[in-house]
């Protein structure tokens, strides 16, 4: 049985998504050990109390980076975390904290990458007319949106989507892109080729 972390800054609809992969086993062999969020207030943490998790708020405000960083380590390593899931965690992980779990920390971001790095993707999609929109699940790297790419979902853009109602169909996306990586990643074997992330058939 393989331990995810999930570290959170917000309402965790992406969490909320895996865990009831895991739930449903469409996870295999894995289970949520921790959920950690920076920020008492985050909607995520009433979520993961309600299906009885394990949590843990560790405040960054007034910290630097990589103090905080090292906090949270510790704790994630105390729960002997194999993968660490970021589920809307606003902060940018330190170059050492990256170095701690080489190809075991993962994020998804709304947006084609390398299109459309940063804050407000699928608003900057939508603004510079795309016809294809989706999400990417990538390992992190010391690099913002960055990582080697495990598997992205592409929709079309259409006609009377606004901002909203294209981010509405792109996270449904990401809700079903997570749990697929995460699998990929704790049950298949894989390399690193390059960029290019290569998983084996079996």
């Amino acid at each position: 049985m393989k331990n995810l972390g999930i570290l959170l800054s917000g309402r965790g609809s992406n969490f909320e998504a895996i865990a009831k992969n895991v739930a449903a086993r469409k996870i295999r062999d894995a289970k949520i050990a921790i959920v950690v969020s920076n920020r008492s207030d985050a909607g995520g943490l009433v979520t993961a109390r309600n299906l009885d998790l394990e949590t843990l708020v560790l405040p960054s405000k007034g910290k630097a980076r990589e103090d905080h960083d090292r906090e949270v380590v510790a704790a994630l390593q105390q729960h002997r975390v194999d993968l660490v899931c970021l589920a809307g965690y606003m902060r940018l992980l330190s170059p050492w904290f990256v170095k701690q779990f080489p190809h075991r920390i993962l994020n998804i971001h709304p947006s084609l990458l390398p299109a459309f790095p940063g804050l407000e993707a699928q608003e900057q999609a939508f603004a510079y007319g795309v016809k294809v929109a989706g999400c990417t699940v990538h390992f992190v790297d010391e690099e913002l949106d960055h990582g080697p790419i495990i598997v992205q979902k592409a929709i079309s853009v259409l006609e009377d989507d606004d901002e909203k109602t294209l981010a509405a169909r792109i996270l449904e996306q990401e809700h079903a892109a997570y749990s697929e990586a995460i699998d990929l990643v704790l049950n298949r074997n894989f390399l690193i080729v390059g960029r290019k992330f290569v998983a084996s058939s079996g």
